[in-house]
């Protein structure tokens, strides 16, 4: 059993504005966590620069050629108030993508268990045509299509534990009876999406919102009442985790009440259930987490979990 990282120095070159929570530190807090010697059995590489081809999966050649040539050769282009492009963020972007594919590919040839994307900026608020809440493509539902073209993969799960729903993955699988995805969040808060209603076409979405304040007992009881049940039954061939870490207490934007030791059970979780339907097979992708102390505790239980024996306790 092993488990793959997978990061890149360009993911520090897409700058923000002073203040902004998604920011270069963001990596080196992950940095820091995976360096500790107890992942020193982690398999480290370079996430390789996408293409367009695989962005082409799941967004639309004309906002992808838009926002290429958007971005700046100097100083910041505002996609909306809180979105914006540096002449770094394309590449970091692309590495995102590239991670993604390589991860999948990794773990669908049987070279790893599983795998974890260490990339920034995040993807799952990015729509088929619209970048947004810092996102500009969406790197795990393009791996989840992806593994389907490539592999022939019939039923793809895409899980999003962020504490911001994931707009843009639901609004590119709404309609694809072959992807479930399935999202706890904070609701209200942004981007307003992610009600229990909102099913998808063929009741492939699964939505298990939270309220503000909402602590590890309603986060476990929203996976193993409605969340863990839907994937049982849908039983996937793959499972792609969209890793957020912003619902721990400690994040700024948003006021659940989890720490590191929910983010371990639900990987646990997440993993078992591949075990018994996909073959052990998990790719998870970095998407929020804005406390940096937050960010390593839980980028430590959740890889912690990914590596199972590897990691000595």
């Amino acid at each position: 059993m092993t488990t793959l990282l997978l990061s890149h120095k360009a993911s520090f070159d897409h700058l923000t504005p002073p203040g902004h929570p998604e920011r270069p530190d963001r990596m080196r807090a992950v940095a820091q966590a995976l360096g500790d010697p107890r992942f020193d059995a982690l398999v480290r590489a370079d996430a390789p620069e996408g293409s367009l081809d695989h962005v082409s999966l799941c967004h639309d050649s004309h906002y992808i050629d838009e926002l290429r040539h958007v971005a700046p050769a100097s100083g910041l282009v505002y996609i909306d108030g809180d979105t914006s492009l540096s002449p770094g963020t394309w590449e970091a972007v692309m590495r995102g993508v590239g991670g993604a594919i390589a991860a999948t590919d990794a773990v669908m040839k049987g070279e790893h268990t599983n795998a974890f994307v260490a990339t920034r900026p995040p993807g799952h608020h990015a729509e088929s045509n619209k970048a947004m809440g810092f996102c500009f493509f969406d790197q795990a539902a393009i791996a989840a299509r992806y593994a389907q073209r490539t592999y022939g993969i019939g039923r793809t799960a895409v899980v999003d534990f962020d504490v911001h729903h994931g707009n843009g993955t639901q609004e590119i699988f709404w309609g694809d009876k072959t992807v479930m995805y399935c999202s706890t969040h904070q609701m209200p808060l942004f981007p307003g999406t992610g009600a229990t209603q909102e099913r998808g076409e063929h009741d492939n979405i699964v939505n298990a919102p939270l309220r503000d304040g909402d602590g590890g007992a309603k986060f476990r009881a929203a996976f193993d009442n409605l969340i863990l049940p839907q994937l049982q039954k849908f039983s996937p061939e793959l499972i792609i985790i969209s890793a957020g870490f912003d619902a721990h207490r400690r994040d700024p934007l948003a006021s659940l009440e989890l720490d590191a030791a929910d983010f371990g059970w639900v990987t646990r979780k997440l993993l078992d259930l591949a075990d018994q339907t996909a073959g052990g097979r998990v790719v998870s992708v970095l998407e929020g987490g804005y406390d940096l102390q937050g960010l390593q505790e839980s980028v430590a239980a959740h890889v912690t979990e990914l590596m199972g024996k590897q990691a000595p306790v």
